[in-house]
């Protein structure tokens, strides 16, 4: 059967560090960075929400009167780790506990502009937010020198170019959590969705619909090497195999898909890549066999590229995974909708996400809405459509780590339908 094509455009030049230097740079301009550009948003949107009420600035509040402010969110956090208390606690008897979420009922809000910062009380929940939002707030400051909310308005969805109309079925396959050379890793499972992907696999009616995938995204931890390794210390010659030993068996697999159809593959937190974001393209040479093929794709994380015209935005998952540690939402995909609404894909950055240090743009900022949002090593497949107030609409895409639950998730392009690849090797006796 002929595969299916699609026309691929990648927009991943944002997210590409080149040219820059490090030369002792401050975060500072990050944030004024992103200051400057919501606050233009913003003001924009201030007079339909709260017409006739003045903008100012924090140094410009009068108390009692009615204004609305921009600036940015710090949210004051008791339990959020400190590396000055893990120094005084480092020969302390009581290990430190490192819970998974560092909420607790005290925590608390304060709004930064240029000329100063306001504690803030209020209709404003701490728990929704995290420090590094840019938001507008109506209220006023009252005698205690605080500044009472009582509304926010958020930039909310960027605007969207129209979603095109695809009249065949064709599909993209979103698989991430590999994490080849782990203990939980099952070469099996991986190479059943290889041979499904490829058509080796199924009935005629499989085989059918395998031939309409057009491209395969692989968001990240793809490989696993054992943390002894990655400890800082120069590692022995008798050890140096086992460190490339997961990359070469990944290499090996991604050949036999690359070989079919075309493949992006991301980094993740656990693969040989940067740490901050944005990550940047695992190099070719760890896939001496997939690099030869011109359908293999090393892309960075954030991934933002068009398929057919329908637009893709992604990350491996350390943005929302960080939110999950500073907020509170019933699931992922909310917190994967508040950065769209934020119209920022990690909000966190630099304050407890690791990211470059800019100082002439925020690659984060969202300026145009994707059609399909991604986000993946997590816990479980969710899916939802996000409709937006002028119309937008937005596949939200929660892909769960394959190494622990064997699911892979596959996009109709013509409809933005999800449906899951779940494989599955265990044998009843």
């Amino acid at each position: 059967m002929e595969r299916k094509q699609a026309d691929y455009g990648t927009q991943d030049e944002r997210y590409m560090i080149q040219g820059e230097r490090y030369q002792g740079q401050q975060y500072s301009h990050i944030y004024f960075t992103r200051l400057h550009h919501m606050r233009t948003l913003l003001h924009a949107l201030v007079p339909s929400r709260n017409p006739n009420v003045p903008v100012t600035t924090v140094l410009g509040l009068e108390e009692g009167k009615d204004c609305v402010l921009v600036g940015t969110l710090f949210k004051h956090m008791k339990l959020k780790p400190s590396i000055l208390d893990e120094y005084s606690k480092e020969r302390s008897v009581v290990p430190l506990v490192k819970p998974h979420n560092f909420m607790h009922p005290e925590d608390n809000l304060i709004l930064e502009d240029e000329s100063g910062r306001v504690a803030l009380a209020g209709a404003i929940p701490p728990a929704a937010y995290v420090t590094g939002v840019v938001v507008a707030l109506h209220g006023k400051e009252t005698s205690a020198g605080n500044f009472l909310v009582e509304d926010v308005l958020e930039a909310g969805l960027p605007p969207q170019t129209l979603l095109p109309s695809i009249n065949e079925d064709k599909y993209v396959v979103f698989v991430s959590g590999l994490s080849v050379g782990s203990s939980t890793f099952n070469p099996l499972q991986f190479q059943l969705l290889i041979d499904h992907i490829t058509g080796h696999l199924g009935d005629e009616n499989e085989q059918t619909v395998a031939s309409k995938i057009v491209r395969v995204v692989v968001a990240g931890n793809s490989v696993h090497i054992a943390p002894r390794y990655l400890n800082g210390q120069t590692v022995a010659a008798k050890d140096q195999p086992r460190i490339a030993e997961p990359i070469k068996e990944l290499d090996i697999m991604l050949t036999q898909l690359v070989a079919s159809l075309p493949v992006d593959i991301m980094p993740g937190c656990n693969d040989p890549a940067n740490f901050s974001l944005p990550q940047q393209p695992l190099h070719r040479c760890l896939f001496s066999g997939a690099s030869t093929y011109n359908t293999f794709s090393s892309c960075p994380n954030p991934h933002e590229f068009e398929l057919d015209n329908v637009k893709f935005l992604g990350t491996s998952g350390q943005n929302i995974d960080d939110l999950y540690k500073y907020s509170d939402a019933k699931d992922r995909l909310e917190f994967m909708e508040r950065t769209l609404t934020w119209r920022h894909l990690a909000p966190t950055a630099p304050n407890s996400l690791g990211c470059y240090p800019y100082t002439d743009k925020d690659p984060f900022l969202v300026e145009s809405c994707p059609h399909v949002y991604f986000v993946g090593n997590q816990d479980r497949y969710e899916s939802r459509l996000l409709q937006g107030s002028e119309k937008q609409q937005v596949r939200l895409i929660s892909i769960p780590r394959f190494c622990d639950t064997g699911i892979a998730v596959m996009l109709n392009l013509r409809n933005l339908e999800c449906t899951t690849l779940s494989f599955s090797t265990s044998f009843d006796s």
